[in-house]
């Protein structure tokens, strides 16, 4: 009760009870979630990311698979890696010159609600927008980190990464994409 309570009254049983304003215990707090995400997002650009174009990929699972992807961290796991593996070779594709073994860079979130806190799995993704080589001598390297050269992703939209991964996306903006008109009716 550090940081004080709120009374709470249950008019079904009569009961007085006190709730703890403790932020990182009671979990759904607008303020502090606003907090730690700006707090998150500064160490991204500050310590994280170098100074290259990022772009957000994000996987949104259909109804019918989400109660399955709730409780199984595994399985969480298995699909970030399988987006994450198809979002690399897309970029790879599109990044002139970048060999084969080239990696990405990228932070993901599991977000596990939707924006009216029902239950929902879907993924966010903060990926450099291209491809990084090492570029170190595997015989005389030194125990150091590997130096690496940058391959910028060139030409990549939603459309030329549904056409890469198989799949149908939208390339317009959110926004335009609640009246389309091959979902009328």
């Amino acid at each position: 009760m550090l940081h004080g309570f709120a009374r709470a009254y249950c008019d079904e049983c009569q009961h007085d009870f006190l709730i703890a304003y403790s932020c990182k215990c009671r979990g759904v707090c607008p303020s502090c979630n606003t907090r730690r995400m700006a707090e998150t997002a500064a160490h991204l650009v500050d310590h994280v990311f170098p100074p290259l174009p990022v772009r957000q990929w994000v996987l949104a699972v259909p109804k019918r698979l989400r109660y399955f992807l709730q409780a199984d961290a595994a399985l969480q796991g298995t699909v970030l890696r399988i987006f994450l593996s198809v979002v690399e070779r897309c970029l790879r594709e599109h990044s002139p010159s970048s060999p084969a073994d080239a990696r990405i860079g990228a932070v993901a979130f599991i977000h596990r609600f939707g924006s009216s806190l029902n239950e929902h799995v879907h993924f966010h993704c903060c990926v450099i927008d291209g491809v990084f080589e090492s570029t170190a001598d595997t015989d005389n390297a030194p125990k150091e980190a590997p130096s690496v050269s940058f391959h910028a992703a060139l030409e990549l939209d939603a459309a030329a990464f549904a056409d890469d991964a198989g799949t149908r996306a939208d390339p317009r903006p959110l926004h335009l994409r609640q009246a389309r008109p091959d979902r009328q009716g």
